[in-house]
């Protein structure tokens, strides 16, 4: 799982050397902010946020920066970046050893003005001496790219553990303003910060809801989405069910509405998930993934990982069967195998501009060659009858023009991020190894045709590459735009 690895990773990291470097070039604006999701300076393009969460920084092991790189007409441009620490001028908090800055990230228009935000679960962080853990970190989108940021003060919840062990944004109660959600470890409770969020980090109110109550759920990781077309953004809750000899990964879908969440109907447990409209009906279909396969006894490496779509409908989720897919599914490319964690990461954008999304699948740990946990991303194709095996593709270091050679230990396929950067109608592939260079971490930017993504001029950039330090970083472990 997700929080799980880079904690263990984390621990055992060797100490890195060198301090950061806070680069804030330049950025160019419109005169008025796009109001594009994932567009930090307004400029019309939208950008990545890259986590390091495990690298060095002021001395600190474990105290993380987030790499911020600016979108452009040619795509992502490695000159036009930020890197953003607790050690940055207008950031609040100060770098401690296994804060782990950057592992919880999402985005989100929070104060209403026109600019995405990002927003940072710096679930590591200790209050004082009392006892309580976690922070939301606002950090504000603006004309010159991100130059500020904020804790959320008021109103908190009374107790706080790890709070912002995941983050989402969305308009859950349908009033146009942007709120956050944030797990609190505490109780595994989920807490809805009510938007919008004030500068100055004022919520106009907090609301609680316990998940393991309302569903036997307990909440874990969040993603938000359109499922139900209502106006309001769902919730997919992702966790543990107690069953009768343990637990089995389980999620739960709330709907969102004028009075907030709703707690609906239970659905495929997973690591991660993405919501999109795969098959263009006007409801959001919930794709999720889990490396470790099978959804009750979970034996470690499972089958080689499966993604499962359950589809939406006015209700919430559709009567129609759940449709799973693995490396063995007709047209899929590649072989289920053990250990090769295919669904571990996700994400829906529309490749080929025909408008229907498709999805991303990192595949961190599979093998090519004589290379174990290599790594490969295959992009699964919308269609009028939803998501499909047909004209799937997939992407390794080994695949022609991509930068790099596949090798041992690499995790290509990490993380992976569907974007449309270049604002003309298609989503590039941005995708992390965070395991090259011996758990340095890389990204890699693959653009995006008439016919989906081509490896045709991609290239590949490290935290180095833009200004941070060298050393174990993770580069890569979350992206978000």
């Amino acid at each position: 799982m997700r929080p799980l690895r880079t904690a263990l990773a984390a621990a055992t990291a060797a100490a890195l050397t060198g301090g950061l470097l806070t680069l804030a070039s330049a950025t160019t604006a419109a005169a008025a902010p796009s109001g594009l999701a994932g567009d930090f300076n307004g400029d019309g393009y939208r950008d990545v946020a890259i986590a390091a969460p495990i690298a060095k920084v002021s001395g600190k092991t474990g105290a993380g920066y987030v790499a911020v790189v600016y979108g452009t007409k040619s795509g992502l441009d490695t000159s036009k970046r930020q890197i953003i620490s607790q050690a940055t001028d207008g950031i609040p908090g100060t770098p401690e050893s296994y804060d782990y800055f950057g592992d919880r990230l999402t985005s989100g228009d929070l104060d209403g003005d026109g600019y995405t935000d990002l927003v940072v679960g710096v679930h590591g962080e200790q209050i004082g001496s009392t006892g309580d853990s976690g922070a939301l970190t606002v950090l504000w989108g603006g004309a010159t790219g991100i130059k500020s940021g904020t804790d959320i003060s008021s109103p908190l919840p009374p107790n706080r553990n790890e709070l912002g062990w995941s983050v989402a944004t969305g308009d859950f109660d349908g009033d146009g303003d942007t709120d956050l959600a944030a797990v609190n470890l505490a109780y595994a409770e989920l807490n809805i910060f009510n938007g919008p969020i004030s500068r100055t980090g004022k919520a106009s109110s907090l609301m609680p809801v316990d998940t393991y109550d309302d569903t036997g759920v307990n909440a874990d990781k969040l993603v938000a989405g359109h499922v139900n077309g209502d106006g309001a953004t769902d919730l997919l809750v992702m966790g543990q069910q107690e069953i009768t000899d343990g637990y089995r990964t389980r999620s739960v879908l709330y709907t969102g509405s004028a009075d907030g969440l709703r707690p609906g109907s239970k659905l495929a447990g997973g690591y991660d998930a993405v919501i999109a409209d795969v098959n263009k009906d006007g409801y959001g279909d919930i794709v999720t993934g889990n490396f470790m396969e099978k959804s009750t006894s979970e034996p470690n490496g499972g089958l080689g990982g499966a993604v499962t779509v359950t589809y939406g409908a006015d209700t919430g989720l559709s009567s129609r069967t759940p449709v799973k897919f693995t490396q063995d599914s007709a047209g899929v490319p590649g072989t289920a195998e053990k250990n090769d964690f295919f669904g571990w990461s996700l994400s829906a954008g529309d490749v080929n501009g025909d408008g229907y999304p498709d999805i991303a699948v990192g595949a961190e740990q599979e093998t090519i060659g004589s290379a174990k946990s290599a790594g490969t991303v295959t992009i699964l194709r919308g269609s009028a009858t939803g998501l499909t095996g047909t004209g799937a593709k997939s992407y390794s270091q080994n695949t022609t023009n991509v930068p790099g050679t596949a090798e041992s230990n690499d995790h290509f396929g990490y993380a992976v991020q569907l974007t449309d950067i270049d604002n003309n109608g298609r989503t590039e592939l941005v995708t992390s190894a965070s395991g090259e260079n011996t758990s340095d971490g890389a990204v890699w930017f693959l653009k995006s045709t008439t016919s989906g993504i081509t490896a045709t001029g991609s290239k590949s950039f490290t935290g180095p590459t833009l200004g941070g330090p060298t050393g174990d970083a993770y580069f890569g472990d979350v992206l978000e735009g």
